[in-house]
Protein backbone atom coordinates (compact mmCIF):
# COMPACT_ATOMS: atom_id res chain seq x y z
CA UNK A 1 0.00 0.00 0.00
CA UNK A 2 1.11 3.30 -0.74
CA UNK A 3 1.53 5.72 1.67
CA UNK A 4 -0.40 9.36 1.61
CA UNK A 5 1.42 12.67 1.30
CA UNK A 6 -0.01 13.13 5.15
CA UNK A 7 1.59 10.22 6.27
CA UNK A 8 4.90 10.99 4.40
CA UNK A 9 4.79 14.34 6.04
CA UNK A 10 4.54 12.88 9.67
CA UNK A 11 6.96 10.09 8.86
CA UNK A 12 9.26 13.15 8.14
CA UNK A 13 8.29 15.28 11.22
CA UNK A 14 8.76 12.28 13.27
CA UNK A 15 12.09 12.11 11.90
CA UNK A 16 13.23 15.77 11.79
CA UNK A 17 12.25 15.37 15.69
CA UNK A 18 14.24 12.47 16.67
CA UNK A 19 17.21 13.89 14.66
CA UNK A 20 17.10 17.21 16.34
CA UNK A 21 16.82 15.54 20.02
CA UNK A 22 19.59 13.39 19.39
CA UNK A 23 21.87 15.64 17.73
CA UNK A 24 21.08 18.33 20.37
CA UNK A 25 21.87 15.63 22.70
CA UNK A 26 25.12 14.73 20.84
CA UNK A 27 26.23 18.63 20.97
CA UNK A 28 24.65 19.98 24.08
CA UNK A 29 25.02 16.99 26.39
CA UNK A 30 29.18 16.34 25.98
CA UNK A 31 30.12 19.04 28.44
CA UNK A 32 32.04 20.67 25.56
CA UNK A 33 30.10 23.28 24.67
CA UNK A 34 28.11 25.20 26.87
CA UNK A 35 24.39 25.16 27.52
CA UNK A 36 22.87 28.99 27.01
CA UNK A 37 19.31 29.66 27.68
CA UNK A 38 17.79 30.46 24.41
CA UNK A 39 15.35 32.34 25.75
CA UNK A 40 17.65 35.07 26.45
CA UNK A 41 18.26 37.92 23.66
CA UNK A 42 21.00 38.22 21.36
CA UNK A 43 22.88 40.44 24.11
CA UNK A 44 23.02 37.45 25.95
CA UNK A 45 24.51 34.49 23.88
CA UNK A 46 27.44 34.90 22.12
CA UNK A 47 27.54 35.14 18.06
CA UNK A 48 30.43 32.98 18.43
CA UNK A 49 27.95 30.37 20.62
CA UNK A 50 25.54 30.72 17.81
CA UNK A 51 28.00 30.32 14.99
CA UNK A 52 29.80 27.27 16.29
CA UNK A 53 26.64 25.27 16.68
CA UNK A 54 25.88 26.22 12.96
CA UNK A 55 29.41 24.77 12.07
CA UNK A 56 29.03 21.81 13.68
CA UNK A 57 25.23 21.30 12.53
CA UNK A 58 26.37 21.85 8.83
CA UNK A 59 29.01 19.35 9.12
CA UNK A 60 26.97 16.96 11.23
CA UNK A 61 23.90 17.02 9.55
CA UNK A 62 24.37 14.41 6.68
CA UNK A 63 25.44 11.71 9.22
CA UNK A 64 22.33 12.17 10.87
CA UNK A 65 19.93 11.59 8.25
CA UNK A 66 22.13 8.91 6.54
CA UNK A 67 19.86 6.79 9.45
CA UNK A 68 16.72 8.56 8.86
CA UNK A 69 13.56 6.95 7.82
CA UNK A 70 12.62 9.33 4.91
CA UNK A 71 12.59 6.71 1.91
CA UNK A 72 10.16 8.20 -0.56
CA UNK A 73 10.03 11.78 0.92
CA UNK A 74 10.90 14.54 -1.49
CA UNK A 75 11.74 17.18 0.54
CA UNK A 76 14.98 19.48 0.42
CA UNK A 77 17.39 21.09 3.55
CA UNK A 78 19.63 23.37 4.43
CA UNK A 79 21.62 24.93 7.24
CA UNK A 80 21.45 28.23 7.53
CA UNK A 81 24.66 30.44 6.30
CA UNK A 82 26.77 32.37 8.69
CA UNK A 83 26.06 35.46 6.12
CA UNK A 84 22.96 34.72 6.57
CA UNK A 85 22.78 34.04 10.36
CA UNK A 86 24.93 37.55 10.91
CA UNK A 87 22.51 39.31 8.64
CA UNK A 88 19.63 38.08 10.75
CA UNK A 89 21.59 39.26 14.17
CA UNK A 90 21.92 42.45 12.73
CA UNK A 91 18.86 43.15 11.72
CA UNK A 92 16.89 42.17 14.99
CA UNK A 93 19.62 43.94 17.39
CA UNK A 94 18.88 47.28 15.74
CA UNK A 95 15.31 46.65 16.56
CA UNK A 96 13.78 48.60 19.80
CA UNK A 97 12.05 45.49 20.88
CA UNK A 98 14.17 42.39 21.66
CA UNK A 99 13.40 38.98 21.20
CA UNK A 100 14.53 35.49 22.62
CA UNK A 101 17.26 34.34 20.55
CA UNK A 102 15.27 30.67 19.94
CA UNK A 103 11.86 32.67 18.51
CA UNK A 104 14.85 35.23 16.24
CA UNK A 105 17.03 31.87 15.52
CA UNK A 106 14.36 29.26 14.87
CA UNK A 107 15.76 27.76 11.23
CA UNK A 108 19.19 27.30 11.66
CA UNK A 109 18.32 23.92 10.24
CA UNK A 110 15.29 23.97 7.49
CA UNK A 111 13.43 21.29 5.71
CA UNK A 112 10.70 22.11 2.79
CA UNK A 113 8.39 20.41 1.17
CA UNK A 114 6.00 20.84 -1.45
CA UNK A 115 2.74 19.40 -1.83
CA UNK A 116 -0.71 19.81 -3.24
CA UNK A 117 -3.08 21.82 -1.84
CA UNK A 118 -5.32 18.87 -0.79
CA UNK A 119 -2.40 17.50 1.31
CA UNK A 120 -1.60 21.14 3.07
CA UNK A 121 -5.26 21.03 4.47
CA UNK A 122 -5.14 17.75 5.23
CA UNK A 123 -1.81 18.25 7.25
CA UNK A 124 -3.06 21.66 8.53
CA UNK A 125 -6.45 19.86 10.40
CA UNK A 126 -3.48 17.03 11.94
CA UNK A 127 -0.85 19.71 13.13
CA UNK A 128 -2.22 20.12 16.73
CA UNK A 129 -2.01 16.13 17.07
CA UNK A 130 1.46 15.90 15.67
CA UNK A 131 2.24 18.86 18.32
CA UNK A 132 1.17 16.99 21.13
CA UNK A 133 2.56 14.20 19.60
CA UNK A 134 6.08 14.82 18.72
CA UNK A 135 6.56 17.70 21.17
CA UNK A 136 6.52 20.73 18.37
CA UNK A 137 7.20 23.92 19.86
CA UNK A 138 4.40 25.40 17.00
CA UNK A 139 2.94 26.12 13.60
CA UNK A 140 1.47 28.58 11.94
CA UNK A 141 0.69 29.80 8.23
CA UNK A 142 3.14 32.29 7.15
CA UNK A 143 2.01 34.68 4.84
CA UNK A 144 4.68 37.46 4.21
CA UNK A 145 6.53 39.79 1.76
CA UNK A 146 4.67 37.68 -0.84
CA UNK A 147 5.94 34.07 0.87
CA UNK A 148 3.24 31.73 1.89
CA UNK A 149 4.24 28.67 4.02
CA UNK A 150 2.79 26.44 7.33
CA UNK A 151 5.47 26.51 9.28
CA UNK A 152 6.41 24.06 11.73
CA UNK A 153 8.89 24.27 14.58
CA UNK A 154 11.10 22.10 16.58
CA UNK A 155 12.49 22.55 19.44
CA UNK A 156 13.61 19.49 22.16
CA UNK A 157 15.18 20.61 25.19
CA UNK A 158 15.27 24.63 24.95
CA UNK A 159 17.96 24.00 21.92
CA UNK A 160 18.16 26.01 18.65
CA UNK A 161 14.99 25.41 16.65
CA UNK A 162 14.39 23.70 13.52
CA UNK A 163 11.80 24.37 11.04
CA UNK A 164 9.79 22.47 8.19
CA UNK A 165 8.18 24.70 5.67
CA UNK A 166 4.86 22.59 4.13
CA UNK A 167 4.42 25.08 0.85
CA UNK A 168 1.44 24.41 -1.49
CA UNK A 169 2.40 23.64 -4.98
CA UNK A 170 0.29 26.45 -6.70
CA UNK A 171 2.56 28.95 -4.01
CA UNK A 172 6.09 27.57 -4.73
CA UNK A 173 7.19 29.22 -7.42
CA UNK A 174 5.90 32.74 -6.25
CA UNK A 175 7.49 31.58 -2.62
CA UNK A 176 10.72 30.98 -4.59
CA UNK A 177 11.04 34.58 -6.64
CA UNK A 178 9.80 36.65 -3.25
CA UNK A 179 12.76 34.28 -1.08
CA UNK A 180 15.17 35.61 -3.73
CA UNK A 181 14.20 39.14 -3.48
CA UNK A 182 13.42 39.09 0.79
CA UNK A 183 15.37 36.88 2.33
CA UNK A 184 18.80 37.54 0.51
CA UNK A 185 19.48 41.19 0.90
CA UNK A 186 22.66 40.33 2.57
CA UNK A 187 23.71 38.70 -0.62
CA UNK A 188 26.34 41.31 -2.22
CA UNK A 189 25.09 41.56 -6.21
Amino acid sequence: MQETNLQKTERLIREINRIHAQYSQDYFETGKVAKLNLSRTLAHVPTEHILSYRLNLHEAINDYLAFADTRGIDFFYRVKTAESIADKIRRYTERENQYPVNNILNDIFGARVILPSESVAEIMQRLDDWKTRYSLKNWYLHNRNGCISLCVYFEPNDCYPWELQIWDEKDAAENIRNHIAYKRQFVPV
